[in-house]
């Protein structure tokens, strides 16, 4: 993946991150990657912060002190957040806020992780940065909210990445999900195939907020999804294929089949084109990051580290 131009610096070895969120998948990817560029970080959950706790949010990262905060916190769980909204909001908007509020304090970089949620699903063509944003389930009203918290409280220093269909060889996620229906059921698997998104792989969205980090731009929102676009019923078939296992055990289904508390949006595709102006190349295809992707899983344990 190519990153973009004259905007980037060599990486400051004294620059200190700090990961809020960091046992989910992208903050454990983005652990990855900060150790492998050579960067200093913390990694932080939920039992190490809490970010509801707004005095508590500012003692913490005043003492930490970072250079860049990466806010990977959320409610994340769609349907729950249905009846709990309340709670999704005190987490994925005022949380984000109290964040926000102590990265201001510190005059760290904040990057903050919202998802295409935030927009209604109901478009033909890729979503761009500035379309209108109308969520139609609670989770993305709260995300939202989170969103306008952050750039209200310090619109100086904040960044925006709206993510998507996220998967990594750690946590709960699509890939691994259908790996074990895989490895467990011998009938036909039955999978969305009226839904478009975009698989973005973890690891690939960690490196791009490295850069990101490591630029000049000091505020925004970006899309950080891989490129290209697919149904559910595609990803699950491609991963089938390089995993090795008969893509016709896969059944294409409406999404109507699923009953679910929440609505899911029928087009994700989220649109690039807000980092061609910084130089930035798109994130490679997602057939090309799951390839590497499922590449490297074997080798992955648990908790992420590479076996001996």
């Amino acid at each position: 993946m190519k990153r973009g131009g004259s905007h980037l610096r060599i990486v400051d070895t004294e620059m200190t991150w700090l990961i809020i969120g960091g046992t989910g998948q992208l903050g454990i990817a983005l652990s990855h990657a900060l150790k492998k560029a050579g960067i200093v970080f913390s990694a932080w959950g939920s039992s190490d912060l809490d970010i509801e706790d707004e005095q508590k949010v500012k003692e913490a990262i005043a003492y930490f002190n970072p250079s860049v905060i990466v806010n990977c916190a959320a409610w994340t769980d769609v349907d729950a957040a249905e009846e709990n909204e309340d709670r999704a909001f005190r987490i994925n908007a005022v949380g984000a806020e109290n964040v926000a509020i102590a990265a201001k304090t510190c005059a760290a970089k904040l990057i903050h992780i919202s998802t295409d949620y935030v927009f209604s699903g109901e478009s033909e063509t890729p979503w761009k940065i500035d379309d209108k944003c109308s969520p139609n389930s609670a989770y993305g009203r709260t995300k939202l909210a989170g969103e306008e918290k952050v750039f209200s409280a310090y619109p100086e220093r904040s960044l925006l990445i709206r993510t998507a269909w996220l998967y990594s060889p750690w946590e709960k996620n699509f890939l691994r999900t259908v790996l074990r229906l895989a490895s467990v059921n011998s009938e036909q698997i039955p999978m969305v195939n009226d839904q478009i998104g975009q698989p973005t792989s973890a690891m690939d969205l960690a490196i791009r907020i490295i850069e990101l980090a490591e630029s000049s731009i000091e505020s925004g929102i970006f899309h950080g999804t891989n490129s290209g676009a697919a149904t559910w019923f595609d990803f699950a078939s491609e991963i089938m294929r390089l995993n090795g296992d008969d893509q016709l055990r896969l059944k294409p289904v409406s999404s109507s089949d699923f009953v679910r508390l929440a609505p899911r949006p029928k087009f994700s595709v989220l649109d690039h084109s807000a980092w061609e102006k910084y130089g930035f190349l798109p994130m490679q295809d997602w057939k090309l990051a799951l390839h590497h992707t499922m590449a490297t899983l074997e080798s992955e344990d648990e908790t992420g580290m590479k076996h001996a």
